[in-house]
């Protein structure tokens, strides 16, 4: 795992409602991995999205990676 990169990677309270975002801005991990998922490339989401670095990107990856990796998910009944 590339430290700097998940670095990138913030979740605080007062941004958009604690999920996980993009150096503390109003870019949520999954909406990166939504136009990714939805077939854009990374040059397409930087042209629409100009304050992201395809660094930003790689990290959302990397992010998303790292939750893949959990031991056990447990089900949340509501």
């Amino acid at each position: 795992m590339d430290k700097q990169l998940i670095s990138r990677i913030t979740i605080k309270p007062e941004i958009c409602h604690g999920k996980p975002t993009i150096r503390n801005t109003r870019y949520t991990v999954d909406l990166i991995l939504d136009l990714l998922s939805a077939g854009m490339s990374e040059a397409e989401i930087i042209e629409d999205y100009p304050a992201l670095e395809t660094k930003d990107i790689k990290a959302c990856l990397t992010f998303a990676s790292q939750l893949t990796k959990v031991k056990s998910i447990q089900r949340i009944v509501a």
